[in-house]
């Protein structure tokens, strides 16, 4: 009898996990960004960054500059960020309008789209 309590409870952490799991990914948001959804930046902007709602992976998690649909660069996260924060440098772009695309790795996977524009001024 005394196993079988203890079995059983020692499942319940596992099955508690597999509740909470699905329900952490669904509360991801982005909080702010840089750049903001649709702005103009200036050409000399290099820095991007994502701040979430939580905690995300650094290593599994990727940062890409697009244009027309094209990857133009794929940025490396710096690991030394904040935990909710992903942050990356990449060259000056080129006038034209851009998305930063986030991918937060892990299972399950969750990304999304920033759209911006590069600016003719610095």
């Amino acid at each position: 009898m005394i196993t079988r309590r203890h079995s059983l409870l020692a499942g319940a952490p596992a099955i508690l996990l597999a509740f909470i799991g699905p329900a952490r990914a669904e509360e991801l948001r982005v909080l702010e960004s840089a750049p903001q959804a649709n702005a103009v930046i200036g050409g000399r902007s290099s820095a991007f960054y994502v701040r979430f709602s939580r905690p995300v992976d650094h290593e599994d998690s990727r940062l890409t500059i697009k244009r027309d649909g094209r990857v133009i660069e794929v940025l490396h996260p710096r690991l030394e960020s904040a935990p909710d924060v992903l942050f990356a440098r990449a060259p000056t772009l080129a006038p034209g309008r851009y998305s930063l695309h986030w991918l937060i790795g892990g299972s399950p996977q969750v990304d999304g789209e920033i759209p911006f524009t590069v600016g003719s001024g610095s």
